[in-house]
């Protein structure tokens, strides 16, 4: 019986090469530590639009669009570093998402979002700002909190022994 790690590594490994593909032979600007599911889609109509910077996690089916066939439109769709786009999210032609962004699962992204905010719905809005993140959009505030809980459980259950 295969581990449920041996898996990941595969889903890694996928992940390298369709990046390398998108990279080279669409020329996307891609950051090698963006970590995307297989299933997301990038735009391969205008394929030197697409920028998504490091340390970027992109869910499962989000489409990031960077043209626009009813208006002849064909713009830079950028997303930033350390932000998390949610699953089945689409993020539409010119839209800027600054860094530390976390987008909502199912948003649609009509209008660029500020560096440090979370947004989400459709149209997209922005629900809080000056947020802080750390890689791949994980909330730094939640990770700290939680080990200072671990922290405190496991004092606590020695003082009792």
């Amino acid at each position: 019986m295969r581990s449920l790690n041996q898996l990941i590594r595969v889903q890694r490994v996928l992940v390298a090469i369709k990046r390398a593909y998108y990279t080279r032979f669409w020329g996307m600007d891609i950051h090698p530590t963006c970590v995307f599911s297989l299933s997301a889609r990038f735009d391969k109509t205008h394929p030197k639009g697409v920028h998504v910077g490091a340390e970027t996690y992109i869910a499962f089916d989000v489409a990031i669009l960077a043209h626009d066939m009813t208006r002849v439109l064909q713009c830079h769709t950028r997303i930033g570093n350390r932000c998390f786009i949610g699953a089945r999210s689409i993020i539409l032609p010119g839209v800027e998402i600054g860094d530390g962004c976390v987008i909502g699962s199912g948003s649609v992204v009509t209008k660029s979002i500020p560096a440090g905010s979370i947004a989400a719905g459709n149209p997209a809005t922005v629900l809080r700002s000056n947020i802080e993140v750390g890689p791949f959009g994980r909330f730094t505030a939640l990770v700290d909190e939680t080990l200072r809980r671990e922290r405190d459980a496991t004092l606590q259950d020695r003082t009792e022994a």
